[in-house]
């Protein structure tokens, strides 16, 4: 039985009533996705769209969570990543994405030199919302050329952070990086 969407606002009033202990959990979060879908069009305000990369919208902080808007052109992918301790959930009102997990061999950040290896692939789509496995955090998301259409995400952080280490498979270097959001709160960022 799928159930009706509901705005973004109605996701962001059910986040602020979670607690700590509930973005501990992993099941919490994700079938509050689940249960409660958005419905697109309430996302419109948030949405802003680039050709060259995808792009990362702030719709709600607190010192709990963060809820992001990542918009994905055809044959977008992040780069292979992780998330700094944090949960993370991922949800797709629009489209559908798939997500690369990946084990960490070894990872030594001060000499910026890791290997890593495929693990899972998991395709996120408006019924099927997924949690990082805090195990395995490192992991890429791209919207596949053969999907052949735009694709929204939501990402749901347990905390905000403002830096992830991101991994190159081929090179075996890994090297944390600065995050920037596109927009915030549905205003283009500088």
């Amino acid at each position: 039985m799928q159930t009706q969407a509901s705005s973004i606002q109605n996701l962001v009033e059910a986040l602020r009533r979670c607690t700590e202990r509930d973005f501990l959990a992993r099941n919490v979060v994700r079938d509050l996705l689940r249960d409660h879908p958005v419905d697109p069009e309430s996302l419109i305000p948030y949405l802003l769209w680039d050709r060259q990369h995808y792009t990362r919208n702030l719709i709600d902080k607190t010192p709990l969570y963060e809820l992001i808007a990542i918009c994905w052109e055809v044959g977008q992918a992040s780069s292979i990543h992780n998330h700094k301790d944090q949960n993370c959930w991922m949800a797709v009102p629009i489209g559908r994405l798939l997500v690369q997990n990946y084990r960490v061999g070894h990872q030594d950040l001060a000499a910026g030199t890791c290997s890593i290896e495929p693990s899972n692939v998991v395709q996120m789509n408006v019924a099927n919302p997924v949690a990082v496995d805090p195990a395995e955090p490192v992991h890429k998301v791209l919207n596949a050329a053969e999907f052949g259409a735009r694709a929204v995400s939501l990402h749901v952080y347990s905390r905000p952070f403002d830096s992830c280490v991101v991994y190159s498979e081929d090179q075996h270097k890994c090297g944390e990086i600065k995050l920037h959001y596109t927009s915030e709160f549905g205003v283009r960022s500088n």
